[in-house]
């Protein structure tokens, strides 16, 4: 039997194997994926990208300074609705639809994006967003939950909601969630 402590390489090749099985494991029992207010939009507990044949309702959002117009959606389970989301305001917001947590998340990323010059207060530096951030991770605001917009942008997302969730659309640029810029979405049993 080999000793561990007596043979370095043995010790480092068992740590390294635990600690990416521990990694592999976290990430299965959170259902988190590597960009918590990204790549989280595929899980079951948010919805996902519905599909334009399907759409039962269209709900116009403004962005304001900082808050939204509406604050408050309801939306029936399973109905898959077309948001149009227009930047009103005079500085970059963003619509996302998604839990606290995952907002929580994404603040963290949106923060790098300000440190690396990718957003400023009214411009988006979009060539930048395709910067690697980390982990192979870009911010490049693709993913069917969220848009990321300047003023007077406009932009649509189809979006199927789930049976039942505890969701919010939030703009997640740093200082904006926290001045207020968050809205419930009810999920019930019709509109």
């Amino acid at each position: 039997m080999t000793n561990l402590f007596t043979n370095p390489k043995s010790l480092t090749s068992t740590l390294s194997g635990l600690v990416l099985s521990f990694g592999l494991i976290s990430t299965q029992i959170s259902g988190a994926a590597a960009s918590p207010g990204h790549g989280d939009a595929k899980l079951p507990t948010i919805g996902k990208e519905g599909k334009a044949s399907q759409i039962s309702r269209t709900v116009e959002v403004n962005l304001e300074d900082n808050y939204f117009n509406p604050e408050t959606i309801s939306v029936s389970k399973n109905q898959t609705v077309r948001f149009v989301i227009k930047n009103t305001g005079e500085f970059v917001h963003e619509f996302n639809i998604g839990t606290a947590a995952m907002h929580a998340g994404h603040q963290e990323e949106m923060m790098m994006m300000i440190d690396h010059g990718i957003l400023e207060v009214d411009k988006i530096n979009r060539d930048m967003m395709m910067m690697d951030m980390g982990n192979g991770e870009t911010m490049s605001h693709d993913d069917p939950n969220s848009v990321l917009l300047e003023p007077g942008e406009t932009a649509e997302i189809i979006w199927q909601f789930p049976e039942d969730a505890e969701l919010e659309f939030a703009c997640n640029v740093p200082g904006h969630y926290e001045s207020g810029m968050v809205g419930e979405i009810k999920v019930g049993k019709g509109q």
